[in-house]
């Protein structure tokens, strides 16, 4: 199975629906379901679903949790960027204000651990973000770069008591993401 460990978002949905309108319509670039909006703590690609494995990995994520030393917190939403960055997009963002830090503790955490089972860390530094839609073509980067630097995104606070082990499943109309585990703080 593909998976990911995140924090889940959805709570936010309807505020980051509206962090979307200054690019719903926008040729090349499709937005992301915000019913599925998360912050990717580590991607992993993808994990063996037999049993003992699986069971290795939620058993790693579970102590990875617990060791990071983060409570419950509030987070704020706010703020747009873009990945890579640049002149070159494909990723447009919403950041993550309040909460960073927590955020960041618990993404090193699960790096940590899972690489001890073998999985490739990361080759980019953890940016907390929640991804709002991907570029597929440069059609109108010049409306993004203009909406990313000249539109106030306003903020959104979020409640964070838990990690996810994610599924992600790619279908013709995206992605599609299940629980596999959830980590409570």
């Amino acid at each position: 199975m593909r998976a990911f460990v995140s924090v889940d978002c959805s709570a936010a949905s309807e505020a980051i629906r509206r962090a979307q309108e200054p690019f719903r319509g926008l040729d090349g670039l499709r937005l992301t379901d915000p019913a599925q909006a998360h912050v990717t703590l580590q991607f992993l690609g993808d994990v063996p679903d037999e049993d003992a494995e699986l069971d290795t990995l939620v058993t790693a994520l579970d102590g990875a949790v617990a060791s990071s030393g983060v409570d419950p917190f509030d987070c704020t939403l706010g703020g747009y960027g873009t990945f890579p960055g640049g002149d070159y997009i494909a990723v447009v963002w919403l950041g993550v204000e309040d909460g960073a830090a927590e955020l960041t503790r618990l993404a090193t955490a699960v790096e940590r651990a899972t690489t001890d089972l073998g999985f490739d860390p990361d080759d980019h530094a953890f940016t907390p973000h929640v991804t709002l839609a991907r570029m597929d073509h440069a059609a109108e980067k010049e409306r993004v770069q203009r909406a990313v630097a000249g539109t106030d995104t306003g903020t959104t606070a979020l409640h964070v008591d838990a990690v996810q082990l994610t599924e992600s499943t790619l279908t013709n109309e995206g992605a599609r993401y299940e629980s596999v585990a959830t980590f409570s703080l």
